[in-house]
């Protein structure tokens, strides 16, 4: 059977039996097939959109070690390319089901193709919660961001809201302050859900202040945003707030649907591993990257998610 890499003109072939097969393709997914074709596997990628997840849809990466400054897509076109260099196959296809019982693992996809592989790396990623507001959507990568890790050193000098009152929210204000000349927290209730120790640490920082019982109504700029239209959840009156950029922390949805009735994950969905080889509750199926349950988030430690678990299989099954 022929499959057609939508990055590339050339066809790609499917065999039906994989000795790994990975789901998604973005830096965990990618290393785990770096590392397992390097290591003599038979592999396969199934990513339905483009290789690189997140970082595809990135302008600029200014904290994977050894660039300075990389364009998002031009990293992601390097992973993948690494990844075929060993010979692992990428294909350009969704997942429509799953069988995973004792040796044999089949995953269907959507064109209700079967794939057999001894065993699977799930990187499927996790999706930011959105406001679901006018204008949030129209200036993401031009002052609506989700990552402080990642984008705040654009915001130097400059006035930033975070939305959220939770951990992530909290934590992450604290770190935009170290960049940015003000940070304006605005939470729904009128008391923050953060530990207590980032609440003192909130609340002692000078460059931190708060809106509270308010939600963003809208995001508003002109190249950029420069406005958030606030409503009060207790008054009901609305009122502008100006500031050079939002990050918006009120959540990740992991993408693990697929997988709920399969594997032990938490009750947000994020699936539960082992934290040394990456195992899931069902052997010979791993996990990594953003759909598992873990603190930090970033290129980085996906990255090595994916060499964790592809020298794990490789040890513990070949």
């Amino acid at each position: 059977m022929v499959f057609f890499d939508l990055g590339d003109s050339k066809a790609t072939e499917v065999k039906d039996q994989y000795e790994m097969a990975i789901i998604g393709g973005g830096p965990a997914g990618l290393t785990a097939a770096i590392y397992a074709a390097r290591g003599g596997l038979n592999t396969l990628v199934i990513e339905k959109s483009s290789e690189g997840g997140q970082i595809a849809v990135t302008e600029k990466v200014e904290n994977y070690p050894g660039f300075v400054s990389i364009d998002g897509l031009e990293l992601a076109e390097r992973f993948s390319e690494h990844a075929k260099h060993f010979g692992a196959t990428i294909s350009n296809r969704g997942v429509r089901n799953l069988a995973f019982c004792c040796d044999k693992k089949q995953i269907v996809l959507d064109d209700a193709t079967e794939i057999e592989a001894k065993t699977i790396v799930i990187a499927t990623g996790a999706t930011h919660r959105k406001l679901g507001v006018p204008g949030e959507k129209e200036y993401e990568g031009k002052g609506v961001s989700y990552c402080a890790i990642c984008d705040g050193a654009f915001f130097k000098d400059k006035h930033v809201a975070v939305i959220g009152g939770g951990n992530s929210a909290i934590d992450e204000g604290l770190y935009l302050t170290q960049t940015a000349a003000k940070v304006t927290v605005v939470h729904r209730r009128d008391q923050l859900r953060a530990d207590k120790i980032l609440q003192e640490r909130a609340f002692n920082n000078p460059k931190m202040d708060f809106v509270w019982d308010s939600v963003v109504e809208e995001i508003q700029g002109d190249a950029f945003v420069n406005n958030l239209v606030l409503e009060n959840l207790k008054d009901g009156l609305k009122h502008n707030l100006p500031v050079d950029g939002v990050f918006v922390y009120i959540g990740l949805i992991p993408n693990s649907a697929l997988f709920k009735n399969l594997l032990q994950t938490t009750a947000d969905g994020f699936i539960k591993v082992n934290p040394v080889t990456f195992e899931t509750s069902l052997p010979g199926v791993f996990a990594v990257g953003d759909v598992i349950d873990k603190e930090l988030r970033q290129i980085i430690n996906a990255a090595a998610d994916g060499a964790s678990a592809a020298s794990s299989a490789i040890k513990l099954y070949f």
